[in-house]
């Protein structure tokens, strides 16, 4: 059975008719494309709670999707775009992730490659696949695969928020505040009401009387649109005789003007780009839930002693 890269070319060939299918439908034809028999497409991952060919296939859309080679119309259901056919013509024979990623170095082509957005490095999703894993540990594997699956999750999250519209978003991370513990066990958050905000997106109370307030802007920016000095002037102007602080979240990425005025501005201003956004709500269990569980074990040695 190919690996999940094994899967891609064989996927989008499927879809190169154009035609918008949810998942369940053309996993089947993926399989048939890639000639899996009857013993293959009844075969369980470890946990016995998947079949293993449809979670490869599961991969490679995710993956092919975040690069821009699929559309998601509708939840669940899949299109293919010119990247993914000019994917086909480049690789009719198959394709690796790094294959893929080198792309990226030509600025003409067709493919969005993404970013890894890991807090303590910035590295593509290629060059964690790069990584020889016979050299590493079984933990070190297990917690290289998990820094891929947030990887994935963290564009496929930053698409969703960008494609909501404003209240949503405001919403989110009003949520997001608050599961990370603002607001107390006794306060409260809430959207603004857009005919009387005040030029805010929203306010949490931490206590029960509101005496004491965390107020926040909330940017639902495309990527290219980059927050600037003047937008956090205009909040600072808002927060001028209410607070001494605040919150101002956006799914784009603040200008260098914007973080040095940031910084230099007597109000506190607490910035979360894009990055962040995307990095707490996975963090704080927010837009995102549990899938798999697994405990890693050793010996007790008290038992032994």
């Amino acid at each position: 059975m190919p690996n999940w890269e094994g899967f891609m070319i064989p996927t989008l060939k499927v879809m190169s008719d154009d035609v918008v299918r949810h998942r369940r439908e053309f996993q089947p034809l993926v399989a048939d494309e890639v000639q899996l028999n009857d013993e293959q497409r009844k075969e369980l991952l470890p946990s016995g709670r998947q079949v293993k060919y449809k979670n490869r296939i599961g991969w490679a859309v995710s993956f092919m999707t975040n690069v821009g080679a699929f559309t998601r119309p509708q939840r669940g259901h899949y299109q293919i775009t010119d990247a993914g056919r000019e994917l086909v013509k480049l690789f009719p024979n198959g394709v690796k992730e790094r294959d893929i990623a080198a792309l990226g170095d030509d600025p003409n082509s067709p493919i969005r490659v993404y970013v890894a957005t890991s807090k303590n490095k910035q590295t593509s999703s290629a060059a964690v696949a790069a990584i020889d894993e016979s050299s590493m540990t079984p933990i070190e594997q297990v917690q290289s695969g998990i820094e891929r699956i947030h990887d994935e999750i963290t564009v496929e999250l930053l698409t969703r928020l960008q494609g909501k519209d404003p209240g949503f978003f405001e919403q989110a991370v009003v949520d997001l505040l608050l599961a990370m513990g603002y607001g107390g066990t006794a306060g409260t958050g809430n959207v603004t009401q857009l005919s009387n905000d005040g030029g805010f997106d929203g306010v949490i109370d931490q206590d029960i009387l509101g005496l004491n307030r965390v107020y926040i802007q909330a940017k639902r920016y495309k990527d290219e649109n980059i927050v600037g000095r003047p937008d956090l002037q205009a909040f600072v102007g808002a927060l001028s005789g209410k607070a001494d602080s605040g919150v101002f979240i956006t799914t784009s990425r603040f200008s260098d003007n914007a973080r040095t005025y940031a910084e230099n501005v007597p109000t506190r201003i607490i910035l979360i780009d894009g990055k962040r956004l995307t990095s707490l709500m996975i963090r704080y269990g927010v837009g995102v839930q549990v899938k798999e569980t697994y405990k890693v074990v050793e010996i007790d040695e008290d038992f032994f002693a």
